[in-house]
C-alpha cells in the first residue's frame, strides 16, 4: 500500500507535516510548527497521529519554521533518520532551529524541545543537489526542484514503487513568485498521478504596482516627517530582499539590520550565489557582494542593537520577526508605535492571530511586553514582496502540466483561500481538487 497522511498545514496555513508510507517504509515530508492563534499553536502539543520512531527518513522542502521547526521534537520522540534537503536549506535550518529552541525556552511554559534536541537534529541534515534523483529508502525516490520561495527551497518529485508499480507524487512545498528579487523562478512541474499544492494566496492576487517606486515613496515620506521607518521582516529571505531593493534605490539615510539571525543569513546568501537569478549574480559581482550598501549597518549583538536608539531620525530599521510575534523588532515597536512621526511598514503575509495581522486590520493598540501600546504611528503595507506565488501564478505553474493529475490536494492556506482555489481548479476540465483535512489518510495505491 502507498499512502499519504496530512499531519499539518491542512485547513490552516502553517504546520506543514506529512507522513508518506510505501509498503513497510515510512518517511516524513517537512515537519513544521503551527503558528498563529493560541488554538492553532496548541496543535504543536497534541500527540502526533504517527510514531516518529517508526520513520526511516525525512525530506525537507525549505527552512521556514512552519516547515522545519518541529524536527527536533520528532528527534526527541525517537526519529533518528537522515533529513534530506538542499545545501542552503541545511545551513539556514540550523539557524532556524537554534532560534526556535531559544524562543521556546524564553517564552513557553511548556517548550516542545530545547538545545539538546536541536544538537541531535543538526547532524541528521544531509545535502542533496537539485535535479539529482535520490534513493530515500527502498521504493521511494526523490528529486528536488527549484521552488523560488526562499534560498534553497524546493518542490519534490517523488517516485513511489511497490510490487513493480509506480505512483508519481509532486509536493509543491511553498512556491515562490515569478520575477522575485534575487531568486530564480520556480521550475515547472512534472507529470504526476497526485499533486499536493500550497494555497496561501488562493483567494488573492499580488499587486501589479512595481515594488521599487512604492518603497521609495514610503521611505521619502518617512524622511519628510523626520521619523523612524520600522520594517518588520523575517530574518531569512525577506530581510535580504529588502536590503537588495534599498541598495538599488539608494535612499540617503542609514539602514540598520537588527537581527543576529539575519546577519548570519546574509553570510549564507553570499556563499550560495549560484542560486541567484542572473540579475542578482551580476549585481553581486559588480558591487562586491549582493547586499553591499554603504549606509547599511548590521547589528549582530545586543549592544549594537541598543546603540541604534542613539541615532537621530530619520533612519530605517529592518528587524525580525516579520509578523511581530517576537524578536528585537518588538523593542523598536514599543518606542515607535505611539509616535505619529514614525512609520511601521508591513511586508508580506500576516497570518491570522498575529500582531502583524492585528496592526494591518487597524488595531488601535497592541499588547507589547505586558502593556497596551496605542497605535499612532503611520502603518503601511507593501504588497509584492511575499515569498508565495498568488493564485494566478500557482495556476500558471499547474497548467504547465500536459495532463491533470488523478487528484490534487490543497494545503497550506486559510479556509477562505483553500475554498476559492478549490472552486477555481475544479472548473478546469479533467481536474479534481480536494481540500485536505488534518490527519486525513489518503490511499494512493491499494495492496
Amino acid at each position: 500500500m502507498i499512502s499519504l497522511q496530512f499531519l499539518g498545514a491542512a485547513g490552516t496555513v502553517t504546520g506543514s507535516k506529512y507522513a508518506l508510507t510505501v509498503g513497510k517504509h515510512r518517511i516524513f515530508i517537512d515537519a513544521g510548527l503551527f503558528q498563529g492563534t493560541p488554538e492553532i499553536a496548541a496543535l504543536n502539543h497534541q500527540q502526533l497521529a504517527v510514531d516518529p520512531a517508526q520513520f526511516e527518513a525525512a525530506l525537507l522542502t525549505h527552512s521556514h519554521v512552519d516547515h522545519c521547526g518541529y524536527l527536533p521534537r520528532l528527534v526527541g520522540d525517537g526519529f533518528a533518520g537522515p533529513i534530506y534537503c538542499t545545501s542552503a536549506t541545511k545551513e539556514l535550518t540550523s539557524l532556524m532551529l537554534h532560534d526556535c529552541a531559544k524562543l521556546q525556552l524564553e517564552e513557553s511554559l511548556a517548550p516542545l524541545y530545547g538545545e539538546s534536541e536541536v544538537a541531535r537534529t543538526i547532524p541528521l541534515l544531509k545535502e542533496v543537489a537539485y535535479r539529482r534523483r535520490l534513493t530515500v529508502v527502498p521504493g521511494i525516490y526523490a528529486t528536488f526542484h527549484e521552488a523560488g520561495h526562499i534560498l534553497g527551497s524546493a518542490w519534490l518529485e517523488l517516485e513511489l514503487v511497490e510490487n513493480g508499480e509506480t505512483v508519481r507524487l509532486v509536493m509543491s512545498g511553498d512556491l515562490g513568485r515569478e520575477d522575485a528579487p534575487i531568486l530564480k523562478d520556480p521550475e515547472p512541474p512534472v507529470a504526476c498521478d497526485y499533486l499536493v499544492v500550497e494555497s496561501t494566496y488562493g483567494d488573492r492576487l499580488h499587486s501589479t504596482e512595481p515594488i521599487g517606486p512604492r518603497l521609495i515613496q514610503i521611505v521619502h515620506e518617512a524622511m519628510d516627517r523626520g521619523g523612524v521607518l520600522i520594517i518588520p521582516a523575517f530574518a531569512v529571505e525577506r530581510s535580504q530582499e529588502l536590503i537588495y531593493l534599498l541598495a538599488e534605490l539608494d535612499p540617503a539615510l542609514p539602514i540598520f539590520l537588527d537581527s543576529p539571525m539575519a546577519a548570519q543569513a546574509c553570510q549564507i546568501f553570499e556563499s550560495h550565489r549560484q542560486l541567484f537569478d542572473q540579475e542578482a549574480r551580476e549585481r553581486s559581482r559588480l558591487a562586491g557582494g549582493l547586499l553591499a550598501h554603504r549606509r547599511l549597518k548590521i547589528c549582530a549583538t545586543s549592544s549594537q542593537s541598543r546603540q541604534i536608539f542613539q541615532n537621530r531620525p530619520p533612519y530605517i530599521v529592518i528587524s525580525a520577526s516579520g509578523m511581530l510575534e517576537g524578536g528585537r523588532v518588538l523593542h523598536h515597536l514599543r518606542r515607535s508605535l505611539s509616535n505619529p512621526k514614525d512609520t511601521i511598514l508591513l511586508v508580506g503575509y500576516q497570518a491570522e492571530g498575529t500582531r502583524g495581522a492585528e496592526l494591518l486590520a487597524g488595531a488601535e493598540s497592541l499588547e507589547l511586553f505586558g502593556e497596551e501600546v496605542p497605535v499612532r504611528a503611520r502603518v503601511e503595507f507593501l504588497d509584492g514582496l511575499s515569498g508565495h506565488a498568488d493564485y494566478a501564478q500557482i495556476n500558471r505553474w499547474l497548467q504547465q502540466l500536459t495532463e491533470p493529475p488523478r487528484q490534487l490536494f490543497l494545503v497550506h492556506g486559510e479556509p477562505v483561500s483553500l475554498k476559492a482555489q478549490q472552486t477555481r481548479i475544479n472548473a478546469w476540465p479533467g481536474w479534481s481538487a480536494e481540500i485536505a483535512s488534518l490527519n486525513q489518510l489518503v490511499i494512493l495505491k491499494e495492496d
